[in-house]
């Protein structure tokens, strides 16, 4: 196992510790999201993690070794490991190719300058080689501080929102660089994000963390396909979120699902749309069934009675 936390007990107060007995495991070779709402601790523990911060008890592994956090190391950060937070910490005065090659050794020069010129290729940003930072947007420079993480080829990427500053086009892009990139070379990333749904096809396990608890901990398909619970669900995207009596009268056996989860079926149960709107690749139709009201999408536009299902 590349990464083991055990019975991790953390707070920034003792009256309401945010992690008790927390337990994770990263095997080499995975990607894993660190999925959340606000203030549920992602940030946190990964900052636990790299050494930035001290916990209570619990231990932490990064291959058999074990971790001390700041009160184990002179030089915050540990060894084998890299953090992108959300604050770049990029060398004002020095360029993009010279922050992106500062932790590159200078032994063979030649193969350094490839290096850093591969390292922007992956995040975009061959053209801007010789701009310092103050010149760039912020989502330029959160690019240039994950190309300078991965120069050092860590056992253990450690990503804080690290689409957060990019439009989505550029998100786009710099998802499917990044993710080739890490993927070719065989490195572990734990990648903390509030949009689950939009690296969904990259990663091989979600981690979910509710007010500091660890409430799932499956693969992709797996949590989209059974989400613990209506909190869950709502990470991965809209949902329907209904109670135990409504469950009862539609006759179901979830409180939670998809929109994409109620389709036609004429031999379903009467349904009676009060709006249907154009949403991109489908329409967003809100619907009634039993008097109760649920989203469902559809490839086209509805109106009107109609019978449906719920399949899952």
């Amino acid at each position: 196992m590349l990464l083991t936390v055990r019975n991790l007990y953390f707070g920034y107060t003792s009256v309401n510790p945010l992690f008790r007995n927390l337990n994770l495991s990263v095997e080499k070779g995975k990607i894993i999201a660190l999925a959340g709402e606000s203030g549920c601790g992602k940030s946190t523990l990964l900052n636990i993690i790299y050494g930035l911060i001290d916990w209570q008890s619990g231990e932490i592994f990064l291959e058999n070794e074990k971790l001390y956090g700041p009160k184990g190391n002179i030089v915050p950060g540990e060894l084998g490991l890299k953090l992108v937070s959300q604050h770049y910490d990029l060398m004002p005065y020095l360029t993009v190719r010279e922050n992106v090659g500062k932790f590159i050794s200078n032994t063979n020069l030649i193969e350094k300058k490839q290096k850093v010129e591969e390292l922007l290729e992956v995040v975009g940003l061959e053209n801007y080689a010789n701009v310092l930072p103050k010149n760039l947007s912020g989502g330029q420079q959160q690019r240039v501080a994950i190309a300078r993480a991965l120069s050092i080829m860590p056992k253990l990427l450690l990503l804080d929102e690290p689409f957060s500053n990019l439009d989505y086009s550029r998100k786009m892009e710099l998802r499917e660089r990044l993710f080739n990139y890490v993927k070719e070379n065989q490195l572990s990333v734990i990648i903390s994000t509030h949009e689950i749904q939009e690296i969904l096809p990259w990663i091989d396990q979600i981690v979910v963390l509710q007010e500091g608890r660890l409430i799932q901990n499956d693969s992709a398909e797996e949590t989209f396909k059974n989400p613990y619970n209506s909190y869950v669900a709502k990470l991965l995207g809209e949902v329907n979120t209904i109670t135990d009596e409504q469950k009862h009268q539609l006759q179901i056996s979830r409180n939670h699902f998809f929109p994409h989860q109620i389709i036609l079926d004429e031999n379903g149960k009467e349904a009676k749309v009060s709006d249907s709107r154009f949403a991109g690749n489908h329409y967003w139709n809100r619907i009634f069934v039993n008097g109760i009201p649920l989203v469902m999408y559809s490839s086209q536009k509805l109106e009107g009675n109609i019978k449906v299902k719920f399949n899952f």
